[in-house]
């Protein structure tokens, strides 16, 4: 299983990027594929879910409104539209997948589901944002 993630790079402020998330040899057909992020110092948060065969989407409240998860089963590819970024949003990015991970919502709380419930990472794309 191997995911690659791109498209990170440098945006000022109210800026946009599209993250990709290629996924190979895990079918994705019932799965979620999670995006999380790392800034320095700081511990790893999840950002957005997104199952594509149902449509599901989940975000964490610091990106609702600003960030858009899409995908294409067809592809293996997953997106993650970030629109009005800010500083805050500063890190590495990364998308994973996991066998036991087939929904958004984390034991119906509405919680995103976490890091360590997934077994498959990318290798993570940085994303700067300047002021």
């Amino acid at each position: 299983v191997q995911l690659q993630a791109s498209g990170g790079g440098m945006v000022q402020t109210g800026g946009s990027l599209r993250l990709s998330c290629r996924v190979s040899g895990f079918a994705l057909d019932g799965y979620a594929v999670g995006w999380f992020r790392q800034a320095p110092g700081k511990e790893r948060e999840g950002v957005s879910c997104i199952v594509v065969s149902r449509g599901e989407t989940n975000y964490a409240g610091a990106v609702k409104g600003r960030f858009t998860a899409a995908g294409d089963n067809a592809e293996d590819t997953v997106y993650l539209q970030m629109n009005n970024l800010t500083v805050d949003d500063t890190a590495i990015y990364y998308c994973a997948v996991g066998f036991d991970v087939t929904g958004c919502e984390y034991v119906d709380g509405g919680d995103l589901v976490p890091g360590y419930e997934y077994d498959y990472w990318g290798q993570g794309t940085q994303v700067t944002v300047s002021s």
